[in-house]
């Protein structure tokens, strides 16, 4: 009587001896319909055999026991050996390799490696490799076991050109197979034909709403992720970071506090991996993150108040203060938002968030670079209704302006200015000073955000 896990092996030889011409020969056929019609017999009867059949939409291992998975085993291995002699032994099994990869079966992969499976087949559709397909579908155990059988980590797929490590960094859920690739020695800064790294991949496939890949983010900057990589086309972290912004400001009021969380996340990540917010993205003055901030301060405040308390430049650090200057792109947009306004106490608010981040831009800059000539209007002979309160903020920064930095805020300013890229406090604390020393270089004013001030807003949603 035949042990029950032998069945599967019955049933497999009766498709295999089923499925062939006459005397086993098949027909002369060329490139997919080859495949479908010479070796997926002995794929699907692999399938079977390992309890799992072809075009099963389940993915989970439906072994039970150590009993079961040895039965499994016995019957594959049958089944190879009764098989061995086809003459399209060796892509049968490697076709199937990619399947058994594909839902994660170490112990038939073993097997089938075992047999000589051809680790570089490619799946006649995707054109992926069993580690693409492992990658994609999270299966860090079989990734480990396919690199660790000889499969090229840094392979790239015929057309999307991804490598491993760029589909593992596509996506949150595939966090597992990142870390074990990263571990293994995939190439953290590798490019490819576009130049796009792991890292671009990462933020790229990012929208902040479905897609939220803060921790594969976070795990390629800790393992040396080149936050200036560029691609051909001049696209980087943070254009790419850029582009999500202004996309918040154009969702609905919930989509665009969530996305902001991600970007704030995401900057924060950034800043303490010595990013630069305030570059142009390019030489023709692209919008860089601090300038697009400040632009919409209004409605971008969190990120605004994020990058003044990082110390990011308010002039652009690539074209210097004739490009643009942190104090006249707010006071722009002040005007035009108080402009818009309607209602005084969302007047009130603005007014208050412009000297709130007035206040903080001080705390590092000892100047503002104010312009020489402000436009502003003339209260009393222009129709802007807040055309005092502009005009009395902006004397009140210049009268500030006017009295020369103290010494000692020169020092701390010039201090705190060298502890970047870490966040002020956790550089401060490292310092092998007294604590009364680093007291002193931590900022005199703390910030509490109001109500309403710690996310994005988007453009429809001005009074």
């Amino acid at each position: 009587m035949w042990a029950w896990w032998t069945l599967p092996v019955l049933k497999a030889n009766d498709q295999l001896s089923s499925r062939g011409e006459p005397g086993g020969a098949m027909p002369f056929l060329h490139g997919f319909r080859r495949i479908i019609y010479e070796y997926q017999p002995l794929v699907d009867a692999v399938m079977c055999v390992v309890g799992l059949e072809e075009g099963d939409g389940g993915d989970e291992d439906r072994v039970r026991s150590p009993e079961d998975k040895s039965g499994l085993c016995s019957s594959l291995v049958q089944l190879l050996e009764r098989e061995s002699q086809s003459e399209v032994f060796v892509e049968g099994i490697s076709y199937a390799l990619f399947k058994v990869a594909e839902r994660g079966l170490v112990y038939a992969a073993e097997i089938l490696l075992r047999y000589g499976a051809d680790l570089n087949f490619e799946d006649p559709v995707s054109y992926y490799n069993p580690l693409h397909i492992a990658v994609l579908r999270n299966r860090p155990d079989m990734v480990t076991l396919l690199v660790g059988h000889g499969a090229d980590i840094e392979k790239r797929d015929r057309i999307h050109e991804s490598s491993p490590l760029d589909l593992a960094s596509e996506e949150s859920e595939r966090l597992p197979c990142l870390l074990t690739l990263l571990d293994m020695g995939a190439d953290v800064n590798a490019r490819d034909k576009h130049g796009k790294t792991p890292m671009l991949h990462a933020l790229a496939s990012s929208d902040g709403l479905t897609v939220h890949n803060t921790e594969n983010i976070r795990l390629l900057l800790q393992r040396g992720a080149d936050v200036n990589a560029a691609t051909v086309d001049g696209e980087t972290v943070e254009s790419s970071l850029v582009f999500l912004v202004k996309e918040a400001l154009e969702a609905s009021a919930e989509d665009a506090a969530e996305m902001g969380n991600f970007c704030l996340k995401t900057t924060r990540l950034l800043l303490a991996h010595g990013v630069d917010p305030s570059c142009c993205l390019n030489e023709d003055g692209e919008p860089s993150l601090t300038q697009t901030s400040l632009e919409h301060f209004d409605l971008l405040f969190p990120l605004a108040v994020l990058l003044i308390q990082s110390r990011a430049s308010l002039v652009c650090s690539y074209h210097g203060g004739s490009c643009w200057s942190g104090y006249s792109l707010l006071f722009q947009r002040l005007q035009t938002a108080l402009q818009q306004c309607s209602d005084q106490s969302h007047a009130s608010e603005l007014l208050e968030q412009a000297e709130v981040l007035l206040d903080l831009a001080r705390v590092d800059s000892p100047t503002l670079h104010l312009l020489p000539r402000l436009e502003l209007p003339v209260p009393g002979q222009e129709p802007h209704p807040y055309a005092k309160a502009l005009v009395d903020l902006h004397n009140h920064v210049v009268e500030h302006e006017a009295s020369p930095p103290a010494l000692r805020f020169l020092c701390r300013a010039f201090i705190r200015s060298h502890l970047q890229p870490l966040p002020l406090e956790d550089g401060v604390k490292a310092l092998p000073l007294p604590d009364r020393l680093k007291d002193f270089l931590l900022p005199e004013q703390t910030y509490t955000p109001k109500p309403g001030w710690d996310c994005f807003k988007p453009q429809h949603s001005q009074h």
